[in-house]
């Protein structure tokens, strides 16, 4: 069924019933399906369509190269991956601290993947929770870190206002039930703590290049598609002000690098890919967000 073809979506941000389709988008990384975009006139959210249901939408991530569930190492953007990983672990770890001097509280990671930075704050001494959906990828966060991670549906059953941190790294455009985890999140949420949420901006420079290839659409996966204006007015529903807006430089190369693999542009993308990735950190120098993903740090009003 076409987008044409459905009535009465809403917007799940601000509850629009007037969606428009901006593009078309192929699954690339294994079905080679195709989805639409359609984007919200109001709070100006994308979503996929259609959006596979909950219980059916297992099978899109079961391929070997979906790396944030698998680790594999093989291959030089994989290998890339993985120092890039580290690097920015430091990173988050060192922010994270940043926001509490001196203070070793109480972490809530969801969509952890195979544990790397949730055994990373624990090793700082936090106490971790972490939560992520997939069965196998538990088992191997078990095996990497010795680390007991619990299904995801643990979120709606933690003890209120009792963490200072709750981390979503690249997760929230995966969730179905949007609304449902914001209450959860408010609900969560110590009173002085922080809600820390990295998404990909398909208002920066590289999305607007690549288009239809730009490959953190990631269809039909990624769900949910973030600007700057609807990740605003998602927090103001559910009285959330946003503290800041932090860059994640490395993502512009990286998805590029990706887009470029999927236009089959060979070895000259590749240059293009990093001349791409510059020019758009670059833009996002004068404005955070402007960059190829955003991350936010949000706090309750």
């Amino acid at each position: 069924m076409s987008f044409q073809d459905q009535q009465n979506i809403n917007c799940p941000v601000c509850a629009n019933n007037t969606l428009n389709e901006v593009l078309n988008c192929t699954d690339y990384s294994l079905t080679q399906e195709l989805f639409d975009i359609i984007e919200c006139p109001v709070c100006s959210l994308r979503v996929t369509f259609p959006i596979p249901p909950a219980d059916k939408i297992a099978p899109y991530y079961n391929f070997t190269d979906y790396i944030s569930h698998t680790d594999i190492n093989e291959g030089w953007m994989n290998k890339l991956y993985h120092k890039v990983r580290k690097k920015t672990l430091t990173q988050k770890t060192n922010w994270i601290q940043s926001l509490f001097t001196g203070f070793k509280g109480n972490l809530l990671e969801i969509g952890a993947g195979t544990g790397a930075f949730a055994n990373a704050m624990k090793m700082k001494g936090w106490n971790v929770t972490a939560l992520e959906p997939d069965e196998i990828t538990r088992t191997r966060a078990k095996d990497n870190y010795n680390l007991e991670l619990l299904p995801i549906e643990a979120l709606y059953n933690l003890p209120e206002k009792s963490f200072d941190v709750i981390t979503l790294w690249h997760v929230l455009e995966h969730v179905h039930d949007l609304n449902g985890y914001f209450n959860a999140f408010y609900k969560l949420l110590k009173p002085n703590g922080r809600l820390i949420i990295a998404v990909p901006n398909y208002t920066s420079f590289d999305a607007q290049y690549y288009k239809s290839f730009w490959a953190a659409y990631d269809v039909p996966r990624h769900l949910y598609h973030f600007s700057p204006k609807s990740f605003g007015f998602l927090s103001n529903k559910y009285r959330f002000k946003i503290v800041e807006a932090k860059p994640m430089w490395f993502d512009s190369f990286y998805v590029s690098l990706l887009s470029e693999k999927y236009r089959k542009s060979g070895y000259i993308g590749i240059l293009r890919a990093f001349m791409i990735g510059a020019i758009s950190n670059l833009l996002a120098i004068r404005n955070n967000n402007k960059s190829s993903s955003v991350v936010y740090e949000i706090k309750h009003k």
